[in-house]
């Protein structure tokens, strides 16, 4: 099950159910924790399923901020990169502050993909896990950040973001939200 859409000139955006750690893109996006040394959900599956070369490259970095991101190898995965977003602990910072924390993380990783010449990425939903971001908050949080990077930067490389979602709720929420988006976009005449 999947679904597509332009946005932008040339960048297509993706809905997918699925298991992050098999994805084909270049690189694929980590929900890791501050100290990227691992831990549970999707952390773990990518830990897990990448080897042992991404530990060892996540020791050398020194961990990493909330709302910032970080890129190494992506050891056995197909995906040649892991780029490990440190998204908010919900109930830790509220609503607004988690919010921005949140859209931090998903542009930071953007930012960091643009950097390396990634052209092909694959997102899991930041922090609706152990983190506990309500799966309908953080929905149009993180598509509105990928979408707006995606159709501001003309310099950007980047033509395939996939949002990966785990299980049918989660893709339900993203495709409800990802429409409203759209049709938002289309009655303000910016689509």
């Amino acid at each position: 099950m999947g679904m597509s859409w332009a946005i932008g000139r040339r960048a297509v955006l993706e809905l997918v159910e699925g298991d992050i750690t098999q994805q084909d893109t270049e690189a694929i996006v980590n929900a890791a924790n501050p100290s990227l040394l691992g831990g549970g959900g999707v952390d773990g599956a990518i830990h897990r399923a990448g080897g042992p070369e991404i530990l060892a490259e996540c020791r050398k970095l020194g961990g990493c901020a909330t709302g910032d991101a970080r890129i190494t190898t992506g050891g056995r995965l197909k995906a040649r990169y892991v780029i490990h977003a440190v998204g908010p602990v919900y109930w830790q910072e509220g609503p607004q502050r988690a919010a921005e924390l949140l859209s931090s993380a998903y542009r930071r990783s953007l930012e960091v993909a643009d950097e390396h010449g990634v052209r092909s990425l694959a997102f899991p939903s930041i922090s609706t896990g152990a983190y506990g971001y309500p799966l309908e908050e953080a929905a149009p949080v993180a598509l509105r950040t990928v979408m707006d990077y995606l159709s501001t930067r003309p310099a950007s490389g980047i033509e395939r973001v996939r949002f990966v979602l785990y299980g049918r709720q989660a893709y339900q929420v993203y495709e409800r939200a990802l429409r409203r988006l759209l049709d938002a976009a289309q009655e303000t005449g910016s689509g």
